[in-house]
């Protein structure tokens, strides 16, 4: 069901909810998890949403004003709780998954309750996801899930996995595939964090060995595995390069606070101002792909801002460990090694070193050059010889 208002009543709408939710759970002294359920059920967790599914099926728009009236109360995070299954997994579910699903998963998911993770990446299959050959074997009603994952974050936390197994090698690669979410705390399931040059271990690889999944817990089609994980992989870049932080926040407040803090030349201060506008400009054109985003999965221009917020983050702490000089070395210490990463970047000498995965995770900037060539600009794609080879066939290492 969708909410359907006269022109103009949308926002009353929002802010009546609103001012609801901040009298009836005071964020100063509500528990995280009792006021994000609170927010889920007036529908303010993704205002673009199905009726009853955490959302009034209002314009995603609203989504923005009711995150920042939020964040000026103190309100937690849903997305800094559960980044993955909030920015990929909600989306994925509320697309393809049942009323069921959908039932099942999205309020715990908001809530933090239940952490998720995304298991596409393997050892042979990084940017070529498709080319994936963890395998999936049908058994009455549950499949039977053999092969290993890998640059898989917070799987050490994770309750649920968005996982992509082949149950069909005898299609081409793009068409074996099936799309399911799994228990990963089930025997059969194996996380071995993976320590980064931060000294935090954020992502894992993970082993399955005869896991299991319940049909039911199929998202989409079998062989259909590839369409619904676009919804995730489309949702992913826009979820890491679509942020809108408030004006001169984010990344750049690292180079303005060193600048304060230091000084420099007058060619710094142009430095630092250039970049300021390259943030502006990308803060102000993620603001317009969110108002225009819907239900489902995001065009190719998401693509866009995981691109260009990828090169301005490692440029602006390339930077402010210039202004920083020798002090840049005082990293700190090592202490959440081998533990999930923690909430923010609490120094300049992290973010530097964290910001030299942004052109990595969730889409090489080599790929999203091809994605934007061929699907925005419509240029010639490249040469695939393999694409309608059944995957048994395909050469591999």
């Amino acid at each position: 069901m969708t909410t359907t208002d006269p022109a103009g009543t949308a926002e009353d709408l929002v802010d009546g909810r609103l001012d609801q939710l901040l009298t009836e759970r005071d964020p100063a002294s509500t528990p995280a998890t009792e006021f994000l359920g609170h927010q889920f059920d007036l529908g303010l967790a993704w205002v673009h949403f199905p009726e009853g599914h955490g959302g009034l099926g209002l314009g995603p728009k609203l989504q923005t004003e009711i995150n920042g009236r939020l964040a000026r109360a103190g309100a937690p995070s849903a997305w800094l709780r559960n980044p993955i299954g909030y920015g990929m997994g909600a989306p994925t579910v509320v697309a393809h998954g049942s009323d069921e699903q959908k039932q099942r998963y999205l309020r715990p998911l908001f809530t933090g309750e239940e952490v998720w993770c995304q298991l596409f990446s393997e050892p042979g299959a990084g940017s070529d996801v498709a080319g994936l050959s963890s395998r999936a074997e049908r058994d009455g009603d549950e499949w039977v899930v053999n092969g290993q994952k890998v640059w898989t974050s917070l799987a050490q936390r994770a309750r649920w996995g968005m996982l992509v197994a082949r149950t069909d090698p005898d299609q081409p690669k793009h068409k074996g595939l099936t799309y399911f979410v799994i228990d990963m705390d089930q025997p059969g399931v194996e996380v071995r964090p993976l320590r980064q040059m931060t000294g935090d271990a954020e992502f894992n690889e993970v082993y399955f060995t005869d896991a299991r999944v319940p049909d039911v817990e199929r998202l989409g089609e079998v062989g259909e595995g590839w369409r619904v994980s676009l919804t995730t992989l489309m949702n992913e870049r826009v979820a890491i390069g679509g942020t809108v932080p408030p004006r001169g926040a984010g990344m750049i407040s690292y180079a303005v606070n060193a600048w304060k803090e230091r000084r420099g030349t007058d060619a710094a201060r142009d430095e630092l101002m250039s970049l300021w506008i390259r943030a502006e400009v990308l803060r102000l054109t993620n603001i317009r792909a969110s108002e225009t985003r819907r239900t489902g999965t995001p065009g190719p221009e998401g693509s866009i801002g995981k691109l260009a917020s990828a090169d301005l983050n490692k440029d602006i702490t390339s930077f402010t460990m210039n202004l920083l000089g020798a002090d840049g070395l005082l990293y700190g210490d090592y202490s959440t090694a081998g533990g999930a990463a923690p909430v923010g970047l609490p120094s300049p000498q992290k973010a530097f070193l964290r910001s030299r995965a942004n052109s990595i995770e969730g889409g090489t900037t080599e790929v999203m050059k091809n994605i934007l060539g061929e699907r925005v600009l419509g240029l010639p794609g490249d040469v695939r010889t393999d694409k309608d080879l059944p995957w048994v066939d395909v050469p591999r290492n």
